[in-house]
């Protein structure tokens, strides 16, 4: 998932899908109120998952839950208020789910903001993108580990990430190798990753630190994501899978309404990968999209 080389695998298409998941099966997404977690979220109910929608802001995590009921589409979702940001806003959403729910099957990371519009690269806000893109979906994962129903088969995470965190678009030789070196990869590692580019903006020298030149604090950010699924991966294999799926150039408020495809062929993707069958579940994999392709693993 943070390696240099990659090897390419058949792309995955809509026939390879059986359909092994029920109305028992529980998904939550998010970041859902808008763009790719709400259409995953139409995506997972139209195909008759129990659906949990989070939005950070309650007012508007309300307006989607009403766009679904107007679709048909609310008999299966609940919604739950979540900052992944902030830890109180975790405590009080696992409070929430412990009193109606069990356990769940698949958690789909979405959440992650931006501060720069297309062609902008400011860093001006890189402590709040790095604490929510990466900390955030962190802290909100370890919160909700406990909570899988803890099947090989089933349990599922996909982490919505990005080709712009990929290493080769890490020129900082030291901080590389730190990433690449998979057997010693862990939290602390990653979070000394984060800390030095933190150190590095603080300092004003992270044009010339060798950090990513597009939208380097989003990067970075997706960078540290990568890095950590591939922990988890490793630590849960056997248990809950993990993967990552970057959808591309896709058509959201983060782009400008620019892109590729629209946020509902993205979910597309992104939910073929989250119910893979059983027998082709996979993990540690980071999946694209690909606009000629459909959908291929980068590892």
């Amino acid at each position: 998932m943070v390696t240099s080389t990659t090897r390419e695998q058949p792309p995955i298409t809509c026939h390879t899908a059986a359909k092994w998941w029920s109305k028992d099966t529980i998904a939550i997404v998010t970041g859902a109120n808008k763009g790719i977690g709400y259409a995953l979220v139409k995506q997972f109910a139209k195909l008759g998952l129990t659906v949990v929608l989070t939005a950070r802001d309650q007012a508007r995590g309300l307006e989607a839950m009403d766009s679904l009921k107007v679709l048909g589409l609310d008999d299966n979702v609940h919604f739950c208020q979540l900052d992944i940001a902030d830890r109180a806003s975790i405590g009080s959403f696992v409070s929430w789910f412990k009193s109606r729910f069990e356990s769940f099957d698949i958690l789909v990371n979405n959440a992650a903001v931006s501060f720069n519009a297309m062609g902008e690269n400011s860093i001006d806000y890189a402590d709040i993108v790095i604490n929510t893109n990466y900390n955030g979906s962190k802290q909100f994962t370890e919160a909700m580990l406990p909570l899988f129903r803890r099947s090989a088969f089933t349990s599922r995470i996909l982490n919505i990430s990005s080709r712009l965190g990929t290493l080769d678009k890490l020129k900082n030789i030291e901080m590389k190798a730190i990433l690449e070196d998979i057997e010693r990869l862990n939290e602390d590692r990653i979070q000394a990753v984060v800390s030095a580019f933190l150190q590095d903006v603080a300092a004003g020298r992270w044009k010339d630190a060798g950090w990513p030149e597009i939208w380097t604090d989003y990067s970075v950010s997706k960078l540290a994501l990568n890095a950590y699924s591939q922990v988890l991966a490793r630590r849960y294999e056997g248990v809950v899978t993990v993967n990552c799926f970057c959808p591309g150039f896709t058509q959201t408020s983060m782009t400008d309404g620019k892109g590729n495809h629209s946020a509902d062929d993205a979910a597309e993707m992104a939910a073929m990968i989250a119910l893979l069958p059983p027998r082709r579940l996979t993990t540690g994999k980071f999946y694209a999209a690909s606009t000629t392709r459909g959908m291929i693993s980068k590892l």
